[in-house]
């Protein structure tokens, strides 16, 4: 998994700039900067906020990984089936977004 989304996840959580959960994103979506989405969440859900996102132009994430593994990388001891921050630079929205393309065309 991407360094930047990494190190971004730890900066916004030491800031308290990331909202956690799929119904708090979902209200959320508007005052997103980018939304990342576990495989862990259900696919009804995923839809929604699939689709708020693009309304709202706001760039999905989707995290190789369950939602422990989500938690985890977060540094926090529990699930995180998805979660949006509320503030990020553009070049790392930029940065994630190309590793994580990068990472998917090498599977």
């Amino acid at each position: 998994m991407s360094k930047i989304l990494e190190k971004s996840l730890k900066d916004a959580l030491k800031e308290d700039k990331l909202t956690f959960g799929a119904k708090q994103v979902l209200n959320s979506v508007k005052d997103s900067k980018l939304v990342v989405l576990s495989q862990s969440i259900k696919k009804e859900m995923f839809e929604k906020i699939e689709s708020d996102a693009k309304k709202e132009k706001v760039p999905l994430v989707n995290f190789r990984g369950t939602s422990v593994a989500l938690g985890r990388l977060c540094g926090l001891q529990f699930r995180i089936s998805t979660l949006s921050f509320t503030s990020i630079t553009d070049g790392n929205i930029k940065s994630i977004l190309k590793d994580t393309e990068a990472e998917i065309k090498n599977v």
